[in-house]
């Protein structure tokens, strides 16, 4: 009776899909790597990852960063794709030109056709976590391979040199982001003011507003990790892109509305 209840748990076990997350370590838990793993598990997904950079962090910022050597970040990767599965893949913090330019062919060499790309490039906190030139090879050579792309306000301005303060902006924004090859772009709306939060999607064809309410709170620390982690979750689930969006912010919503009152800065969120 319990080796029939073993074997049956191990057969639902084995059937959670694998995602793959390629970012950046908080040492504070609280964003990069630990906030994509923790989501992965909260939504039934195996969690694998492969560091580009360890960062010394709390909830009062980041103090030191030390990234990774492109050959041990790609020997991640490869360990882990030649032995599972993995139904979608994440990149957030990629630090350097190098590594950019590495995920790039390992994007083709290994058919990622369902890459979220999450565009890190300035912590919580104003310090720069992509070097100087890796943005413009992070349009040229990631956007084009992106399944769903989602920067915020400020990544969107950036990367498009646009003025982005408005919905009408976001959408000029999205499109724009959209002509790099991105099959979905979705710029998030959160650092807007109003008791709504709206995200514009655009799919090449058509806008989407997706609007949520606004939730309170000084503990925000990891949402837009949390975000594009719990969009490669849904991929990996079989969600289609739009509906892993509207998914994802719901996950958001709720993990902001349980953050956590930790440290003396902004405390995480809570996938």
């Amino acid at each position: 009776m319990r080796t029939g209840c073993l074997q049956q748990e191990r057969q639902w076990i084995m059937r959670w899909p694998v995602a793959l997350t390629i970012a950046g370590s908080d040492s504070g838990g609280g964003a990069g790597i630990q906030a994509d793993l923790k989501t992965f598990y909260s939504l039934g997904v195996h969690g694998t990852c492969a560091i580009t950079s360890i960062t010394g962090q709390n909830t009062l910022g980041v103090r030191t960063r030390f990234d990774v050597p492109v050959e041990v970040v790609v020997a991640q990767v490869e360990a882990v794709v030649e032995d599972m599965e993995v139904a979608a893949v994440k990149t957030g913090m990629l630090a350097t030109v190098e590594v950019v330019r590495a995920v790039s062919e390992l994007a083709d060499r290994y058919s990622w056709n369902n890459m979220v790309v999450d565009p890190v490039a300035i912590s919580s906190s104003g310090q720069p976590l992509l070097d100087r030139g890796a943005e413009e090879c992070l349009r040229e050579l990631l956007l084009p391979r992106a399944r769903v792309f989602t920067p915020n306000l400020r990544e969107a301005a950036t990367l498009t040199g646009l003025e982005v303060t408005g919905v009408e902006e976001m959408k000029e924004a999205a499109r724009s982001l959209w002509m790099y090859g991105a099959r979905l772009v979705v710029v998030k709306g959160g650092h807007l003011p109003g008791r709504c939060v709206v995200d514009v999607v655009y799919d090449g064809k058509k806008y989407h507003e997706l609007k949520g309410p606004r939730v309170y709170t000084a503990d925000d620390h990891g949402t837009g990790c949390v975000f594009s982690s719990a969009v490669t979750a849904f991929l990996a689930l079989g969600l289609d892109p739009l509906d892993a969006i509207r998914r994802a912010k719901e996950v958001v919503t709720r993990a902001l509305a349980g953050s956590l009152r930790l440290g003396k800065g902004r405390g995480p969120v809570n996938p």
